[in-house]
């Protein structure tokens, strides 16, 4: 028997689980920033991540964190970007970059080449075959 209780990820309190991994008065912290960012957010299209956080009071990961669940949308903010999870780079939409992106796509594609290239390999090894005389030489040896 297992008990529905956990620890809170935010405060560490113990709450009953639910589908957040917060506690109730974490949840409501978490909502009441997300209205200071979107109120903000409507007075001040032109402001940055950085704005946003040092005039909300809310950590720009909590903001990146938002963006990425698409609570808050960057689309009418032009200013707004945030960083490519691989180099760093400002971007708009995603996890990475054009160039990350495009990298990670041509070194999955090599693996797979390379995954291919070798299970070739290994069913020419498994069908070679032997002639008869092949076999009668190695017996007189």
């Amino acid at each position: 028997m297992s008990l529905n209780v956990a620890n809170c990820n935010r405060c560490g309190k113990v709450y009953m689980k639910n589908n957040y991994g917060l506690c109730p008065a974490c949840i409501r912290d978490l909502e009441a920033e997300y209205e200071k960012c979107l109120k903000f957010l409507r007075e001040h299209r032109q402001c940055t991540i950085q704005e946003l956080s040092e005039e909300t009071g809310v950590s720009v990961k909590q903001i990146m964190k938002f963006i990425r669940e698409g609570r808050i949308s960057i689309k009418n903010n032009p200013n707004m970007a945030y960083n490519c999870e691989s180099c760093s780079a400002p971007i708009r939409e995603g996890n990475l970059c054009e160039p990350c992106r495009t990298r990670f796509q041509k070194e999955t594609a090599g693996l797979a080449e390379d995954e291919q290239k070798k299970r070739e390999r290994e069913a020419k090894e498994k069908n070679i075959t032997y002639n008869i005389k092949d076999r009668f030489k190695d017996w007189s040896n």
